[in-house]
């Protein structure tokens, strides 16, 4: 059953702070040059292994078959605010995991680059310290223009249609309901690495099976 909770208003404005104010959306870093080298997926059962560090409710990885297979790292205490600044690596959002919700963040320029290859439909596999896995389905991409990209009170106007959000609507819109995943990253345009955002929501596969007409379900893989 997915986790409800009712958040208080000072909460929620606090958590948008925190998305907009992040480090995710700063100035890059440079990558150790290792990380920055391209590398061949490995077979889901060989990240799996290697990901693995006996802690059954920790998230240690995230892959999904033929776009990425990173590790993911937990913000440090106290920290709400960090995103890894290493390549081929993500980072949870602690705030989001508080109401069910699997938020990884990444920087454009380092792991989120791979983030813009999602699309609906690919399968997002989780694994957890313990070789636990956590199947999901991306049934959403959303491209958002920061109207102000350097202010925590910016709207958001959807890239694919006329809608417009608030700042609260937009963490309402990706960071509450029934549990999923949230990929977040930057979109740059014109040399501005904080022009938008970019946001893909995967749902548990077993919801998605159920929620799909037969005729437009994906095969499993």
């Amino acid at each position: 059953m997915a986790l409800k909770k009712r958040i208080p208003h000072p909460v929620l404005n606090a958590s948008l702070l925190l998305i907009v104010l992040a480090s995710l959306f700063g100035n890059p870093v440079p990558a150790l040059a290792l990380d920055n080298a391209e590398q061949a997926l490995p077979t889901f059962t060989d990240f799996r292994q290697a990901v693995r560090d006996g802690r059954a409710n920790h998230l240690r990885g995230v892959y999904v078959p033929g776009v990425l297979a990173f590790p993911i790292v937990q913000q440090p205490s106290g920290s709400p605010g960090y995103v890894s600044s290493r390549d081929r690596q993500v980072t949870q959002f602690s705030m989001a995991a508080e109401y069910g919700i699997v938020g990884l963040l990444a920087h454009n320029y380092l792991a989120g680059r791979s983030f813009s290859e999602l699309a609906v439909g690919q399968e997002v596999r989780l694994v957890y310290g313990d070789g636990g896995v956590e199947d999901f389905v991306v049934t959403e991409v959303l491209h958002y223009q920061a109207l102000q990209p350097y202010s925590p009170l910016s709207s958001f106007r959807n890239l694919d249609d006329d809608e417009t959000l608030s700042a609260e609507q937009m963490f309402r819109r990706v960071y509450l309901g029934d549990r999923h995943v949230t990929f977040q990253t930057c979109i740059e345009e014109n040399g501005n690495l904080s022009w938008g955002r970019l946001f893909i929501i995967a749902v548990p596969r077993s919801a998605f099976f159920r929620s799909e007409p037969s005729s437009r379900r994906i095969k499993p893989a």
